[in-house]
């Protein structure tokens, strides 16, 4: 990943699902002004996505949102639809902001993009957690491996915020 802690997170086009129907989005304008957490991952319904990260955020709402955090941000390459629908499935309601990325306009811009090709899944984003205020990048957490999902996790991220 090319973005470090104190660099200014790139503005970027991305989607998300509001009144039923996607919705592009100015990256920028949603963040600034805000204490945000943003975690990325390598794709909807994937397993560790599923079975952990996505979910932890999901459990550990309350206790973010008592240290100031204004939004938390699940990013993905897939598109708006297939986060609607996952973050249905797993319930975030209004605790997770869930965004896709699917033409990976944001996850080329900060260096996050891997090539996950040999298990089917193409190009695919890696899985990190980061705290952004007011546009700029506080903390910033990042997987060594896609399938790993403990520095990034929300139980161990929340300790830095």
């Amino acid at each position: 990943m090319n973005l470090k802690e104190n660099d200014q997170i790139p503005n970027s086009e991305i989607f998300i699902f509001e009144n039923n129907a996607p919705v592009k989005k100015n990256l920028h304008d949603l963040l600034k002004g805000k204490n945000v957490v943003l975690f990325g991952l390598p794709g909807a319904y994937t397993s560790v996505c599923s079975a952990k990260h996505l979910p932890g955020y999901v459990n550990n709402f309350n206790q973010y949102k008592e240290k100031g955090v204004d939004h938390i941000i699940c990013i993905s390459v897939n598109d708006p639809f297939v986060m609607d629908a996952w973050g249905k499935e797993h319930k975030v309601e209004d605790k997770i902001i869930m965004m896709g990325d699917p033409f990976l306009n944001f996850t080329k811009s900060i260096g996050a993009d891997v090539d996950k090709s040999e298990r089917g899944l193409g190009i695919r984003s890696n899985r990190y957690t980061m705290l952004i205020d007011d546009l700029k990048v506080v903390k910033l957490q990042e997987e060594k491996d896609t399938g790993s999902c403990e520095i990034s996790a929300a139980e161990n991220f929340l300790q830095l915020v």
